[in-house]
Parts: structure tokens; sequence; C-alpha cells
């Protein structure tokens, strides 16, 4: 019996190790995406500049990482709203309107994953 275990598992650690890899990756090129973006984070009704969202939410993510086993997790747990007041996260951009930061980071992890895939058939890497 302890030898089928064993086998089980290390067929599926090359499958658990790159999920994890993978993971940081995209939650990185998340946090890098508001960061670079221009855009204003508003927190608990108050405005911060995309840098100061982006600290905020590494910082979030270091603390709670343990929350965020997957992109979607991170973004419905840690960037979507505040863990103390329960009160939604905005980024607004010029010209346009106001959308939740889970909105908006969904879109970005869907761009991501997208150019990946066209990426990974040309052999070249994502980056913001």
């Amino acid at each position: 019996m302890k030898v089928v275990s064993v086998v089980l598992l290390l067929l599926l650690l090359p499958f658990s190790a790159f999920a994890d890899d993978e993971v940081p990756a995209e939650i990185d090129y998340l946090l890098r995406s508001i960061g670079n973006s221009d855009c204003t984070f508003i927190r608990n009704g108050e405005r911060h500049d995309s840098r100061a969202a982006e600290d905020h939410l590494r910082m979030k993510y270091g603390r709670a990482k343990r929350y965020a086993s997957t992109s979607e997790k991170f973004i419905e747990r840690l960037a979507s709203n505040s863990s103390l007041s329960k009160k939604l996260y905005y980024i607004e951009c010029a010209g346009e309107e106001k959308v939740p930061s889970g909105d908006w980071l969904m879109e970005r992890l869907g761009e991501y994953r997208s150019l990946s895939k066209s990426k990974s058939t040309t052999g070249n890497a994502v980056s913001q």
C-alpha cells in the first residue's frame, strides 16, 4: 500500500508543481498591471495612485496568500474588497467609468492567459 501511495504522489507531483509555478506568475502580472496602469485605485472611499494600489495588494497577498491558491481566488478573496470593512475596491482609469477591481483584474487575467497561449506557440514569454 505504501508503494502505491508513493507512486501516486510522484505521478501527481509534476502537475502540482506546474500549477504552483503558474499562479504566482499570474498574480505578479496582475499586480504589475495595476501598478503600471496609471489608474486610480479606490479603497474604502479613498483614492490611491496605481503604485500605492500595487504595494497595498502585494502586502495583502504576502500576508494572506494561503487564501489565494489560484489567481481567481486571489482576485475574489484579496483584491476585490477590504478585509476589514468589506467595501468593494474600484479602479478608475482616465476617460472610463470606475469598475470593481475584481472585474478589472479578471479582464487582465483573461488577457494574460490569452497572451500566454499565443506566446507559448511562438516561444516568447509574457511580460508587462
